[in-house]
């Protein structure tokens, strides 16, 4: 299965003002696209060329690091720009969503959790919100690692890599990963995730 690029799910501007243009622009046309483009060099003749990007993911990790990580990268990202709308964030979650963060500790609790995973994540990585076992977990991953690997679901994840957000937070970390938190998360596709 070759990777490709899938379209923004909106315009380049329409989160601003807590992502730029200039952002989106980096971090989907160039640094995705390099994931797609070095995935399909490094996947071409390995016995995951046929399988699907999960089985791709699952299958390289631990196996092959220079294809784990772009098929890791693909798949994240794929991911991340749907985690995120226009008029996001909130408290006002899903059904299905707001049952796993009560049985959590609550939506207090699980933001703090979070944007904590994401301040904290030494280096390039991700925090997320996964399933596991029928329970939502808190957790972070280095590079392009994701829970998938560890045998959960990710529901929500948000970019740490500084390409991710040092055009519009410069060094300012937290305030990125609160601010996609508050402002940005979509939480309809966070459900259909779990779904």
């Amino acid at each position: 299965m070759a990777f490709s690029l899938p379209d923004l799910p909106y315009s380049y501007d329409a989160l601003a003002p807590y992502m730029s243009r200039e952002t989106l622009e980096y971090h989907h046309d160039k640094h995705h696209l390099a994931y797609v483009n070095n995935g399909n060099n490094l996947l071409k003749g390995t016995e995951w060329e046929n399988k699907s990007l999960e089985e791709i993911v699952k299958g390289s990790f631990g196996k092959n690091a220079g294809l784990f990580n772009n098929a890791g990268q693909h798949y994240n990202h794929i991911h991340f720009w749907n985690w995120m709308k226009k008029g996001g964030g909130g408290k006002k979650l899903p059904g299905n969503i707001e049952k796993l963060v009560a049985e959590y500790g609550g939506y207090d609790k699980m933001r703090t959790d979070f944007i904590q995973a994401g301040v904290t994540q030494f280096g390039s990585g991700w925090c997320w919100l996964a399933v596991k076992d029928g329970k939502v977990i808190v957790a972070k991953t280095a590079n392009g690692e994701s829970p998938l690997v560890q045998g959960a679901t990710p529901i929500l994840g948000c970019d740490v890599w500084e390409h991710s957000y040092y055009i519009d937070y410069r060094n300012l970390r937290p305030k990125f990963v609160e601010t996609f938190f508050d402002k940005l998360v979509n939480w309809s596709f966070a459900e259909a995730n779990f779904a």
